[in-house]
């Protein structure tokens, strides 16, 4: 059971880096004529990130915290 928390919890925390870059702040494509630089498309972009990087560090919490079947 803890194995399987902690994979869904690191995936999880994989796929939301992710999809928090690639498609809520990234800019795609040229900005608009006579802006130089372009804000991200979502600006709290970066905590969803953040949250990413979290699950992944929760998922080797889990691991260790978590009991193993079998152990008394």
């Amino acid at each position: 059971m803890r194995t399987g928390l902690m994979l869904l919890l690191v995936l999880g925390g994989f796929a939301l880096q992710g999809v928090s870059y690639f498609f809520l702040a990234a800019p795609w494509g040229f900005p608009p004529s006579g802006v130089e630089h372009s804000n991200p498309r979502v600006p709290f972009a970066a905590a969803f990130f953040i949250l990413g990087v979290v699950l992944v560090f929760l998922g080797a919490v889990v691991y260790e915290l978590l009991p193993e079947r079998g152990e008394g």
